[in-house]
C-alpha cells in the first residue's frame, strides 16, 4: 500500500479511503490528466487532424460516391432503428465543405455521445491508436467540443474532440454537395483486391483470374504482411486463407475488424479447412464469406462483385 501510495504521490495525485462499518473500505485515485490515456481515432479533415474517442464509434461505414450523394441530399444516415444526423468535419471546425467529387470510398464514422447520435464525413481515417490527453489552455479549453489534446509520434499536436456535442453547436450545411463522378471518371476507379495466402502457388494463380476480370490486385504472404501493406494501402476487399505462419487468417481478420480504420473491408475465407467450427468462428469475427478450397471461379467472382462491384461492366 505504502509503495502504491507514494508513486501516485511521485505524479502528483492522491489516493483517498473512505470505510464504512460492515461494507468495507473505497480506495479512491486521483491522477493529474496529463496521466490519462485513451484509444482514440485519428481522422483528417483537409490539411487537420483531430482525435476522437474510440469509445464514441458505434460503426465506420464506406460508401461509394452515388450513396454517400443520397445521404448529402436527406441529411440523415438510418442505422440499425438510429437516426445520425450527416455532418462534414469541414464544417463543424468553421471550414466550408463546398462540392466534393469524390473517385474512391468515403469513410463515415457513426458517433454517440449520451443519448446524442451523428454521422461523421471525415477526409481521410488515419486509424485508432493509444494516446496520452494532455491539459488543455483555457482559452482552447472553452472552445466547444474541445475535451483535450496529444501529441503524436511525429511531435504534432493534436486536438481531442467530441464532434456530436460540436455538431448540436453548430447548423447542417445544407449547401455541401457531394457530386458522383462521371461515368469515364468512374471507369479508372478500378477495385483493389487483397490476396492473403502462404502459397505463392494459389497467390499467382488467384492474381491472374482477378485481373483477367479487370480488378487491381495485391497479395501478402500472411497476416503480418498484409497489415504492414494496409498501413499504406486499404484495398477494397481481401480474400484470406487460415492457415498461415506467424498470423492466421482469423487472427487477421480480427485485427481488421477491430481498427475503426479497416472495420468495413469485405473479407472472403477461402480455406480447405471447411469445418462447422472454423465457420463458426469466422462469423463471430464478423467475415463476409466463407468459400472452401477448391472454389469455384464463378462464385468467387460474384462474392467478390456483391461487394465492390465488376469493373468488367464500366
Amino acid at each position: 500500500m505504502d509503495v502504491g501510495r507514494n508513486e501516485i504521490t511521485a505524479t502528483r495525485g492522491r489516493i483517498e479511503t473512505d470505510s464504512s462499518a460492515g461494507k468495507g473500505t473505497t480506495f479512491s485515485i486521483y491522477l493529474p490528466l496529463t496521466l490519462a490515456v485513451a484509444q482514440a481515432v485519428l481522422v483528417r479533415a483537409g490539411e487537420s487532424v483531430f482525435a476522437v474517442s474510440s469509445a464514441m464509434v458505434e460503426q465506420v461505414m464506406r460508401l461509394k460516391p452515388e450513396e454517400l450523394a443520397a445521404y448529402y441530399r436527406s441529411l440523415v444516415i438510418e442505422h440499425r432503428g438510429n437516426s445520425y444526423p450527416l455532418h462534414n468535419l469541414q464544417h463543424l471546425i468553421g471550414r466550408k465543405a463546398g462540392d466534393m467529387e469524390l473517385q474512391g470510398y468515403s469513410s463515415i464514422l457513426l458517433l454517440r455521445s449520451g443519448v446524442q447520435r451523428i454521422a461523421l464525413h471525415v477526409d481521410e481515417l488515419i486509424g485508432n491508436q493509444e494516446v496520452v490527453v494532455k491539459h488543455i489552455n483555457p482559452q482552447p479549453a472553452r472552445l466547444p467540443g474541445i475535451t483535450g489534446a496529444t501529441v503524436l509520434g511525429d511531435g504534432r499536436v493534436v486536438l481531442i474532440m467530441n464532434p456530436v456535442l460540436l455538431a448540436h453547436r453548430v447548423q447542417p450545411d445544407v449547401t455541401a454537395t457531394v457530386v458522383p463522378p462521371s461515368r469515364a471518371a468512374s471507369a479508372t476507379v478500378i477495385p483493389l483486391v487483397m490476396v492473403v495466402d502462404d502459397s505463392l502457388t494459389v497467390r499467382k494463380i488467384t492474381g491472374r483470374l482477378l485481373e483477367r476480370e479487370g480488378y487491381r490486385v495485391c497479395t501478402a504472404k500472411d497476416g503480418i504482411d498484409a497489415l504492414e501493406q494496409i498501413k499504406d494501402t486499404l484495398p477494397d476487399i481481401m480474400l484470406v486463407d487460415i492457415e498461415m505462419p506467424r498470423m492466421d487468417g482469423f487472427d487477421l481478420s480480427s485485427n481488421i475488424r477491430h481498427d475503426p480504420r479497416t472495420a468495413a473491408i469485405p473479407i472472403i475465407i477461402i480455406s480447405s479447412r471447411t469445418a462447422d467450427k472454423h465457420r463458426n468462428r469466422a462469423q463471430e469475427i464478423g467475415v463476409n464469406v466463407f468459400l472452401g478450397k477448391p472454389y469455384e471461379e464463378s462464385e468467387l467472382l460474384r462474392q467478390i462483385a456483391q461487394f465492390v462491384g465488376n469493373p468488367t461492366l464500366h
